[in-house]
C-alpha cells in the first residue's frame, strides 16, 4: 500500500537520544514508503542523516520554553504546514507541543504526539502544560509504563493512545556485523587494557546522576575489595553534556575507591554496536525509571546480557534471569552481586543469555516494527 502522505515532525533539536534516533528512524520510513518527511527542529548533529535519506529540516525556535516563543512557532509552524502541504503533524516533546497542536489545528490537519517519558507534574500549572500532548488525534507511548504514566494523569480515550515501543535498528546492532577491526580500534581510543581474560562491562548513558555512574562505581569498589572484581574492567561511555562537575566528581569516586585501572569515563562513543560487541555484558543502572531504555533493547540485539534496574521500561523489555538481571534501583549490594554472578557464568551460559535476549528483541523490538506501527497510525488518521 503507498504512502503519499508528507509528515511533519517537530522535536526540540536532533542532537542525540532516543527521541531523536527515532525522528530520524521514522522519516526514512516515510520517505521509503514513498512519503515526504519534513522536521522542524533547532537543529543538531542527526540533520544531516534526515538531509541524506531525502528529508528536509526546517530550522525554527522550537525548543523554547518561552510563551511568546511558543506563539510564534504557532505561526512558522502553521505557514509551513500550508506551504509544504503538510498532511500529518507529529510532535516529540512538550516545549513544541502547545504550537504543534495550534498549527494543526489551525491548518485542519491531524496532530500525533508521542511520550519519550513518563512525564511528573509536580504542581497544576506543570499539568497543564504538558496536557497539550494528550490533546493530540493520536497519543503514542513508548511502552507499557508509559502508558499507565498517561493514564494516571488524563482522561484519555482508549481509541487515542496507542503503546508502540522504541525499536533497535537490526541491521546496524547486528554481532555478525561489527568486525575484530572496529572493537580494536575502540579499545586503542579508550585506551583500556586487560586482555582477554579480562570482563568488560560497559555502561553507555550520559554522564548524569540518575543514569547510576555512581553506583557502579560502588559496586566495582565492593567487588574489588572483596578480591572478585581482579580481572574487570568497566568503561562509562557517555558525554558530560555540560555536566563537568559531575564528571570530575566521578574520576574523584573512581580514584577515591581505588578502581582507576577498573572503571574508565571514555567519553562519548559514536561506534556504539562495537562498543557493546566490546563488552559481555552491559549495565543500566538507572535510579529513576526509564520510560523505555533504549540501551537494553541495542544490547540484546547484539546477544549481549543486561543487569538494570528493577523498574520502568526495563521490566518489559529485559526478563529476569533469561535475558538479563534485574536489581533494586539504587542497591549496591544487589548489583555487585549481578555482576559476581554474570562474572561467574562460563562463556557459553553467558552467550545463551545474550541469544535469548536478541531473539526476544528480534520478536518484539526492532524499529521495522516500530516504523511500520507509526505509519499504520498516520494512515488510521489520513484516512
Amino acid at each position: 500500500m503507498g504512502f503519499t502522505f508528507t509528515v511533519l515532525q517537530v522535536i526540540p533539536e536532533i542532537e542525540t537520544g532516543g527521541a531523536e534516533r527515532s525522528t530520524v528512524e521514522i522519516a526514512r520510513a516515510v520517505i521509503a514508503a514513498g512519503g515526504r518527511a519534513l522536521i522542524a527542529t533547532r537543529g543538531g548533529r542527526l540533520a544531516d542523516e534526515i538531509v541524506d535519506a531525502g528529508g528536509k529540516v526546517f530550522p525554527m525556535p522550537v525548543h523554547s520554553k518561552n510563551p511568546a516563543a511558543i506563539w510564534a512557532n504557532r505561526g512558522r509552524l502553521l505557514s509551513l504546514i500550508r506551504e509544504e502541504g503538510v498532511d500529518i503533524v507529529h510532535v516529540r516533546s512538550r516545549a513544541p507541543a502547545w504550537s504543534a497542536l495550534w498549527a494543526a489545528r489551525a491548518a485542519g490537519k491531524p496532530l500525533v504526539a508521542t511520550y519519550h517519558g513518563a512525564y511528573r507534574a509536580a504542581n497544576p500549572l506543570k499539568r497543564f502544560y504538558n496536557s497539550a500532548m494528550v490533546r493530540a488525534d493520536i497519543v503514542i507511548a513508548n511502552s507499557e509504563y508509559t502508558a499507565a504514566a498517561i493514564r494516571a494523569g488524563y482522561k484519555l480515550e482508549a481509541r487515542r493512545l496507542k503503546v508502540i515501543p522504541r525499536g533497535a535498528d537490526l541491521m546496524r546492532f547486528d554481532p555478525a556485523g561489527v568486525s575484530q577491526a572496529r572493537i580494536d580500534a575502540l579499545t586503542r581510543a579508550w585506551g583500556i587494557g586487560g586482555g582477554d581474560s579480562a570482563f568488560r562491562l560497559l555502561l553507555p548513558a550520559r554522564l548524569t546522576a540518575w543514569k547510576g555512574q555512581a553506583p557502579a562505581i560502588e559496586a566495582v569498589a565492593k567487588l574489588a575489595a572483596s578480591g572478585q572484581a581482579l580481572d574487570l574492567q568497566v568503561a562509562l561511555a557517555g558525554s558530560a553534556q555540560g555536566r563537568d562537575e559531575y564528571a570530575a566528581a566521578l574520576q574523584r569516586r573512581i580514584e577515591t575507591r581505588g578502581v582507576g585501572d577498573m572503571v574508565h569515563l571514555v567519553g562519548d562513543c559514536a561506534d556504539m554496536p562495537a562498543a557493546i560487541a566490546w563488552a559481555d555484558a552491559v549495565l543500566c543502572p538507572s535510579t529513576r525509571p526509564e520510560a523505555f531504555g533504549r540501551v537494553a533493547i541495542e544490547a540484546g540485539a547484539m546477544g549481549k546480557p543486561v543487569i538494570a534496574s528493577d523498574h520502568g521500561g526495563a521490566r518489559e523489555t529485559i526478563v529476569d534471569r533469561d535475558t538479563g538481571l534485574l536489581t533494586p534501583p539504587g542497591d549496591v549490594e544487589a548489583l555487585a552481586e549481578a555482576i559476581a554472578s554474570l562474572m561467574a557464568m562460563s562463556r557459553a551460559e553467558r552467550g545463551a543469555m545474550g541469544a535469548r535476549g536478541r531473539a526476544r528483541v528480534q520478536r518484539l523490538y526492532s524499529s521495522e516494527a516500530m516504523c511500520r506501527a507509526t505509519l499504520e497510525a498516520y494512515r488510521e488518521l489520513a484516512a
